[in-house]
């Protein structure tokens, strides 16, 4: 895992990327979140975050940004996670309370139906065998509307060469990661004022989890995005921002 970097000023707002992408990703909402320390980091094999020979779960990425969190000049801070990112998210929520002061889980799970567990297992596959290349398309097509996709936005761009250039062993390990993950029995653990946002339009096993997310933990407020897909908090930072703004205490 890359260590943790900050711009800004203001309270501490740590934002946690999907699979296959980077920290990068954020640079259109960060770019207009001000009054706030926008903290980003690179999960394994993703950007500038090497891979070790050590097989990581959900947990040991979760303890991982702990460890950097109380490194760091911050006591606690505000955690946004999308996707691969929400569940290190809720973990880290979960084990680490004094660390989380409000929680925002993006187009996320607690843990994925069979069907798309196979699909992680068969990308982990095509990853390993083929690379990169065939893996962009279905990608692009499940994160972004297809009026996104026609003109080409810079977020679909930016979202494009982020997974043609990652490490396809990189990629990989994180689908198996996904395939395991299961954070349902840590839900109602979870202390922190929590924003579940997901795209109005994004695929059936993100969409039911809102639900979930609402019953399992106490203090949960949903947040659609639309129209919007898994990346809708990229191809609409304007509507992200807004709602991050209305959810946290502090900031400009």
């Amino acid at each position: 895992m890359s260590t943790m970097r900050q711009t800004g000023v203001g309270p501490p707002l740590l934002l946690l990327h999907a699979l296959g992408v980077n920290s990068g990703c954020w640079a259109d909402v960060t770019a207009g979140l001000s009054g706030y320390t926008v903290l980003t980091l690179d999960f394994p094999g993703h950007g500038s975050a090497t891979l070790t020979d050590v097989e990581l779960g959900v947990h040991e990425l979760a303890e991982s940004v702990a460890a950097q969190i109380r490194n760091s000049a911050f006591d606690r801070v505000h955690v946004a996670g999308m996707s691969l990112g929400g569940l290190v998210a809720q973990d880290l929520a979960a084990h680490h309370p004094d660390l989380v002061d409000h929680l925002v889980l993006i187009d996320t799970v607690a843990t994925y139906p069979e069907v798309v567990r196979q699909q992680w297992r068969d990308r982990a596959d095509i990853a390993r065998t083929s690379g990169m290349a065939s893996l962009v398309a279905p990608t692009l097509d499940a994160w972004f509307t297809a009026d996104a996709l026609e003109a080409q936005a810079p977020a679909v761009v930016r979202v494009r060469d982020m997974i043609t250039g990652v490490d396809p062993e990189g990629y990989a390990r994180a689908c198996e990661l996904l395939e395991r993950a299961d954070t349902r029995d840590l839900l109602r653990q979870i202390q922190a004022p929590t924003l579940v946002v997901c795209g109005r339009d994004d695929l059936p096993a993100f969409i039911a989890a809102v639900p979930m997310f609402e019953e399992q933990i106490t203090d949960a407020l949903p947040v659609w995005i639309e129209p919007g897909r898994h990346a809708a908090v990229l191809e609409s930072p304007e509507a992200f921002m807004r709602a991050l703004r209305d959810f946290l205490p502090a900031g400009a």
